[in-house]
């Protein structure tokens, strides 16, 4: 079962993912620091968290999914197109 960091606020997104076999584990607005040292499969920001972006090279390897404009469906298709 793949391990999903989702941002706090996203609950329609954590429920839609956790409904396709995901493991959901929410995380709140300073990602960054929660992100650190976890091993995610993917990371799904609300787009509030800009900073992390310049920084997740070092702080993650895995995918980063920026959610603003973008369905449940859309985010579940991305995640399954970058963990192939």
């Amino acid at each position: 079962m793949r391990k999903i960091a989702v941002q706090e606020g996203l609950d329609r997104v954590s429920e839609y993912l956790s409904e396709r076999g995901y493991q959901v584990e929410k995380i709140g607005f300073d990602a960054a620091a929660q992100v650190r040292g976890k091993d995610y499969d993917a990371v799904v920001l609300s787009g509030m968290s800009s900073n992390f972006l310049g920084i997740h090279d070092t702080i993650t390897r895995a995918p980063v999914i920026i959610a603003t404009g973008m369905t449940e469906e859309m985010i579940y298709q991305q995640l399954e197109k970058r963990l192939q």
